[in-house]
């Protein structure tokens, strides 16, 4: 008895990185082509954050048949404050539909204000230009 009273304290810590962990969908990004009307599949997307020494790679992710990445941070650690960027490949991705474009790769650079806070990167895309806003 004195053994499983000691665990227990142990046992409740367990849990701990966990739950300070990301929780799925902390970061969410979409793509809808604007000349086609459709979501476009098969992005590359890669999410990095700023260092002191530059930008660290955090995930990469290809995007769904509905244009999804439904959570690209990584979830066995918290999104802390700070700046990051998502980088859209569209040049491959323009490349493989066939079609000329004028940006290879869209960054978008963005505030995380607090830890964990729910994230949706939403780019309406075209060959020649693309908008892009803070979604929920």
């Amino acid at each position: 008895m004195k053994v499983a009273a000691s665990l227990i304290p142990v046992l409740c810590l367990a849990w701990l990185p966990a739950a300070m962990a990301a929780p799925e969908g902390t970061l969410s990004v979409h793509i809808l082509n604007q000349q086609t009307g459709k979501p476009s599949a098969e992005v590359t997307v890669v999410l990095e954050k700023k260092t002191d020494t530059g930008w660290q790679t955090l995930a990469t992710g290809k995007t769904d048949s509905n244009g999804r990445i439904k959570s690209l941070y990584p979830q066995d650690s918290a999104m802390a404050k700070g700046v990051y960027k998502v980088t859209f490949e569209t040049g491959d991705y323009f490349s493989q539909q066939k079609q000329a474009s004028f940006f290879p790769e869209i960054p978008v650079i963005f505030s995380v204000s607090q830890e964990n806070e729910k994230l949706h990167i939403p780019l309406l895309l075209s060959q020649y230009g693309y908008s892009t806003y803070r979604g929920n």
